[in-house]
């Protein structure tokens, strides 16, 4: 029997999904870190290259799963009730990502912020005013990259969230839909 659905049932199923969501781009943050401390370039590289493919694809596939589970959990749930859910996923699981990064970088020693600086203003050739305009944007780097990665996570996740929905609606429609999740089909002996 299908439970009934309301703004509550959205937000804790939402809370539910932005901890594996969150909690599967916090994990592969964190081994990119980790991976960093090795030192050496190709390891950085190879593991950038694989746990980002891990966390993009694996935050598909959840998605996915949560917005499927919430259709099947409740009765009627419509293609905009998932929206709504992946956006609300998105918002949270944004705010541990976004969290976590930040607090990397607050964490991260003076002088590998100020090594980073000077590879940067040799490369681009950088005077005087600008790498002093670089400095300044080093102390709020925290803060900027806390916004911008919590607003990039909750675009992607909407966008996500508004492809599933119409996917999954229109599995539905098309009579793609597996025979096990159905529930009005007698069961035959």
């Amino acid at each position: 029997m299908k439970k009934t659905m309301d703004n509550n049932a959205v937000w804790n199923e939402a809370g539910k999904g932005a901890l594996y969501v969150g909690g599967l781009s916090v994990l592969c943050l964190s081994l990119k870190e980790l991976s960093a401390l090795s030192g050496s370039n190709f390891l950085m590289t190879a593991a950038a290259v694989i746990l980002w493919s891990v966390e993009f694809f694996g935050c598909i596939l959840l998605m996915k799963r949560f917005l499927l589970d919430f259709r099947d959990k409740y009765e009627g749930v419509k293609m905009a009730d998932t929206a709504k859910l992946g956006r609300r996923i998105a918002l949270l699981s944004g705010l541990l990502l976004a969290s976590a990064q930040a607090l990397f970088i607050m964490q991260m020693p003076q002088e590998d912020m100020t090594a980073m600086v000077d590879q940067l203003s040799s490369s681009m050739s950088m005077g005087a005013a600008e790498r002093e305009a670089v400095d300044g944007v080093l102390d709020k780097l925290p803060v900027f990259t806390f916004v911008f990665q919590w607003l990039y996570c909750f675009l992607y996740g909407t966008v996500l969230s508004s492809i599933l929905s119409r996917y999954i609606f229109m599995q539905e429609v098309m009579g793609f839909r597996p025979k096990d999740q159905d529930e009005d089909e007698p069961d035959e002996q």
